[in-house]
């Protein structure tokens, strides 16, 4: 629990010290121009932001599983940005330190377009990706990810319906992963809401799931970004609820099985945005 108090104490230091130093400026330009509003839920960029970005994100967790989180200490560095043509390009590498001890990787790249919107700062976008991962246990994953995002002052929408192929012999052919955030305006620059994210949903209705059943996490999401300030900041966390289980399942991999009980997890960005 000492973990999670410091992640937390970290991230509302940093935000009081963004927030006595940030001048007066437009209030709409500085929420439209972050690069990641959401932890979980991946959007192009907002046409307002469409420029490069390095973020850093950190988190901790129990009793969890990619990509929910991670069983241990996490930190992901990322790069962010536009290639031309409503392209976006985003590409990370991370560090997992395990609760058991062990050290891991993680790299991911993905490229998104927006095919629907996208001409302005405020309004409904949808695009699709194509990328690859390789996790935290080694395996590979080919992806594709269908987006959608609906900003205006007051509120931030965005959902994700993601499509994964793991190239191992104990996982699903083919996995479904959805996500979606809600951000409404709170005060000033700082918008609050929640995000939702199901994995294996297919476990309420298939008795033999591959990977052990259908997982679920809800959690409140922050969201702060300075008024004319490069930075944005962003903090998610909740409940991993194992909602079915696949018996199986039980025993073939032993990472990827899933905990006796629900998990949790915390996780926060930080990110600078280039001119």
């Amino acid at each position: 629990m000492k973990k999670i108090y410091l992640f937390i104490l970290l991230f509302v230091s940093i935000i009081k010290v963004s927030y006595a130093q940030q001048p007066v400026g437009d209030v709409a330009n500085s929420t439209f121009s972050q690069p990641q509003p959401f932890l979980f839920t991946v959007s192009t960029l907002n046409p307002q932001g469409r420029n490069w970005s390095l973020n850093y994100s950190g988190g901790y967790g129990e009793r969890t599983v990619t990509p929910l989180g991670f069983d241990g200490v996490d930190q992901n560095f990322s790069a962010k940005g536009y290639l031309g043509n409503k392209f976006t390009l985003m590409a990370m590498l991370g560090t997992g330190f395990s609760n058991n001890g062990g050290v891991r990787t993680l790299q991911q790249a993905e490229v998104l377009r927006d095919f629907i919107g996208g001409n302005q700062p405020m309004g409904f976008r949808a695009g699709a990706s194509l990328g690859y991962r390789r996790e935290f246990n080694s395996n590979s994953v080919a992806f594709s990810r269908i987006t959608a995002a609906y900003e205006v002052a007051n509120w931030k929408l965005g959902a994700n319906v993601r499509f994964e192929k793991a190239f191992a012999t104990d996982r699903d052919g083919l996995d479904l992963i959805t996500s979606i955030g809600v951000h409404r305006h709170i005060s000033g620059q700082l918008f609050g809401g929640f995000e939702a994210v199901g994995q294996d949903l297919e476990g309420f209705w298939e008795a033999d799931e591959a990977e052990g059943g259908a997982r679920l996490l809800v959690g409140p999401s922050l969201n702060y970004a300075p008024v004319n300030s490069r930075l944005a900041f962003s903090l998610c966390g909740g409940p991993i609820i194992y909602a079915t289980r696949s018996a199986a399942a039980q025993g073939q991999f032993a990472y990827r099985e899933l905990p006796t009980t629900n998990g949790f997890t915390l996780k926060f960005n930080v990110g600078f945005r280039f001119l």
